[in-house]
């Protein structure tokens, strides 16, 4: 039996005749001969197929031609023989090996096979056999008070319009399967190639942030499902899309779709969304219409035509590329309808909403919090509990409405805060929301005047520049500043001074700017920054001398945020409007866990708190409302050529109340006195059913008795009237160590700021009544 070639060339290797350079090995001559005449190599030729004794014949090329002539005969010994049977024998072995593992991995393949078509069956069983759930429509989401009471129930004002699917307009259908699902009408409720893709996407992040659902897709979600990213929801949708392509036609699944997405605002369905944007049934939408409806969905707050006209415009000519590129509209069309002017109607008012400007508020913490799920706030059946306090947003409302003159376009804004907790307890952001819903709480536009100077004197005293015997001279006064190459010249309102010394509670309680402008050059403007973003402060600040007077604008709601670390004995909580967001079954989507610091130390808080409290003494800013004050309330005004403001506190509760016009235009001089009433009444209407409790004073804090006509300690007959002794705190370690000398006529001024010697006559004349 002759040898295939193969084997030749096998027997020949072991032989040893492969270690002859550039041959030709094989058993047929006619063939061999060929190739060793054409490249000139020797020829060998198996002349018997022995394994043990194989000879092998050298061949002319002309002998070549005749197998029966014999050439050059090599014959090997004997004692290699055995050699060549065990290097067959290892690879008789190598060769099991290698067929063993083959099989296994045959075994395996088909077992997974087996086990692939076996769930393939048991899913095309349950699909075939299996019915759908219930569908589960939208419910309204209702924000409620902290202790449940009703402030708004999310229904966006518009009612969901079912409509067929030749009631819509047919634009927006093409826009729509172009938008959100090119393969629609190719694939059966899955698209598998944007499966993979998604899967490989999640794959590599590690998350589950790839969508690429197709229509059937989003109906089952929307029908059967929660919107929350995981691959066992993922799954369960594509079971359901399965089923719902086996249960419905193309355009049934395409018209429930069409009827069920979400549009933004509390708009359901094409119908529903073409009148509350465009004031027109869905059948008349137009490519231009259609073609940004189509792309609100994906992000129906950041692409509403409302909220965000560009991004809106921008996803409107996303559309319009993908159904060019579809083969939908031409280009021609797809640049005409980018061009066009697409006029979006005003939303509806919001009627029969308390606490509305906080209700606006919450929407947009609830919908970033929920991240592009948005339209969960209106048609997930949510629960979202607030902070606020329904008696203390009551008590802000008539505050507003009772101190605002009628018929006046004079606004207010007023934030409560819980020191403690960080609660929002009450906000109104306008005097009328229906007539305009810009809520000023969080205007940044504003300059808070004098009422920044309590940062101020924080970081002054923290730094322990100054204290409160530290004292300057009330005159009109020039500052250098950048190394003496600028001037800045501050006045007192009114050009009112006092043209002597004073300390800083005198300061404070007449609002001296002169006093603040000397303090920040002492601290250094860096410190004073440094202080407001301990507090909460993220407003744009510069390192200017003007910074003492509150030149800077800082809202209402950051104001009242870092009164309260004061109040609050230097611990800073961040502010919190919601306290949680529960789904429909009660599961809890979001939970406050607001972060709190000690902004600054115990004792420092109580100081500033104490020299705050003066502001409503006789000659003080606030003393017009001191007589409404029923407990310890400190706090301090603020007063620009457009805003009023005063900002206080109680130990249970902060408030910052601004008065002003919208547009900047100047407050009358009898404009500037409203806010503090405004603050006034709400705290005391507020905290009605709250005895009152004093600030307590903390370890670090010292109090002595001081003339303050000298700022020194007082002592035997200094000041000469044992009456004008002030008892002042300190920073431990801080406080005058020097007492007074004597005086016959302290030089002093009076409490009202009207000059020196204000106390000598009175001195005098009871010396001379006394004889």
């Amino acid at each position: 039996m002759p040898y295939s070639r193969t084997e030749a060339s096998l027997s020949a290797s072991r032989a040893g005749l492969l270690d002859q350079p550039r041959c030709i090995i094989g058993y047929r001559p006619q063939n061999a001969t060929k190739f060793a005449h054409k490249f000139r190599l020797p020829l060998f030729r198996i002349s018997r197929p022995l394994l043990l004794h194989t000879k092998w014949e050298k061949l002319t090329p002309d002998q070549g031609q005749a197998s029966g002539k014999e050439g050059l005969s090599i014959e090997r010994g004997a004692h290699q023989d055995h050699s060549v049977h065990d290097r067959k024998t290892a690879a008789r072995a190598k060769a099991g090996r290698r067929s063993g593992r083959l099989r296994k991995r045959h075994l395996l393949a088909l077992l997974l096979l087996s086990v692939s078509a076996l769930l393939f069956g048991a899913l095309a069983v349950s699909v075939r056999y299996g019915s759908l759930p219930a569908a589960s429509f939208p419910q309204s989401t209702q924000i409620t008070d902290a202790e449940g009471r009703v402030l708004a129930s999310l229904q966006g004002g518009v009612n969901r319009r079912t409509v067929s699917l030749k009631d819509i307009s047919p634009w927006l259908v093409r826009a729509t399967i172009a938008a959100e699902d090119r393969r629609f009408y190719e694939h059966a409720g899955l698209d598998l190639r944007g499966l993979v893709r998604a899967a490989w996407v999640d794959v590599r992040h590690l998350s589950k942030e790839q969508g690429a659902s197709t229509l059937t897709q989003q109906l089952a979600r929307n029908l059967y499902l929660s919107h929350e990213r995981t691959w066992t929801r993922k799954l369960k949708e594509a079971w359901y899309a399965a089923k719902l392509e086996q249960t419905f036609s193309k355009d049934e699944i395409l018209e429930m779709y069409l009827n069920q997405i979400y549009y933004g605002h509390g708009a359901y369905g094409a119908e529903a969304a073409s009148r509350l944007y465009f004031n027109k049934p869905a059948k008349e939408l137009t490519l231009a219409e259609s073609a940004m409806l189509a792309g609100i969905p994906k992000g129906p707050r950041y692409y509403s035509p409302h909220l965000h006209p560009e991004q809106a415009k921008a996803r409107q000519r996303t559309v319009l590329e993908a159904m060019k590129e579809t083969g939908i509209i031409t280009a021609r069309q797809a640049e005409q309808a980018a061009k066009a002017f697409v006029p979006v109607q005003p939303l509806p008012k919001n009627q029969g909403v308390v606490a509305p400007y906080f209700v606006d508020y919450v929407r947009k913490l609830a919908a970033e919090l929920l991240g592009e799920e948005e339209s969960l706030l209106s048609e997930g059946g949510l629960t979202i509990t607030t902070t606020l306090d329904s008696r203390m947003q009551q008590a802000a409302e008539e505050a507003v409405a009772a101190k605002l003159p009628k018929n006046s376009e004079l606004q207010a804004a007023l934030v409560a805060i819980d020191p403690a907790t960080g609660h929002i307890k009450a906000m109104v952001g306008g005097r009328n929301y229906a007539e305009n819903q810009f809520n000023r709480v969080f205007a940044t536009t504003r300059q808070p005047g004098s009422a920044f100077k309590a940062i101020l004197y924080a970081a002054a005293l923290d730094q322990r520049v100054i204290t409160p015997a530290t004292r300057f001279r009330s005159e009109p006064t020039i500052f250098y500043y950048d190394n003496d190459r600028k001037i800045y010249r501050p006045s007192n309102f009114n050009d009112r001074y006092v043209h002597a010394d004073i300390g800083l509670r005198q300061a404070i309680r007449t609002s001296d700017n002169i006093y603040a402008v000397n303090t920040i050059m002492q601290v250094g403007p860096e410190k004073v920054i440094g202080m407001a973003r301990r507090l909460g402060l993220t407003a744009h600040l510069a390192p200017v001398p003007s910074l003492a007077l509150g030149t800077f604008p800082v809202s209402p709601f950051e104001m009242a945020s870092a009164y309260a670390a004061f109040a609050a004995g230097g611990i800073r909580t961040e502010p919190v409007a919601i306290l949680r967001i529960a789904d429909r079954n009660g599961r809890v989507l979001y939970e406050a866990r607001p972060r709190k610091e000690q902004a600054v130390e115990p004792a420092l808080a109580y100081v500033v708190t104490d020299l705050l409290r003066s502001v409503f003494d006789t000659g003080g800013t606030g003393h017009r409302v001191a007589r409404m004050l029923k407990r310890p309330v400190a706090g301090k005004s603020g007063t620009t050529a457009s805003d009023a403001w005063f900002v206080g506190y109680t130990p249970e509760l902060a408030t910052a109340v601004w008065v002003g016009y919208d547009r900047g235009r100047a407050i009358a001089s009898s404009e500037t006195h409203r806010a503090a009433p405004i603050f006034a009444e709400f705290t005391e209407a507020a905290l009605a059913s709250v005895p009152p409790h004093p600030f307590e004073m903390p370890e670090g804090v010292v109090s002595v008795e001081i003339d303050p006509a000298s700022g020194l300690l007082a002592g035997p007959g200094c000041p000469a009237d044992e009456r004008d002794k002030v008892r002042e705190t300190f920073l431990a370690g801080t406080e005058p160590t020097q007492a007074c000398t004597v005086r016959e006529q302290p030089d002093r001024p009076d409490a009202s700021g009207g000059g020196q010697g204000g106390a000598s006559w009175w001195s005098r004349l009871r010396r001379w009544w006394g004889g």
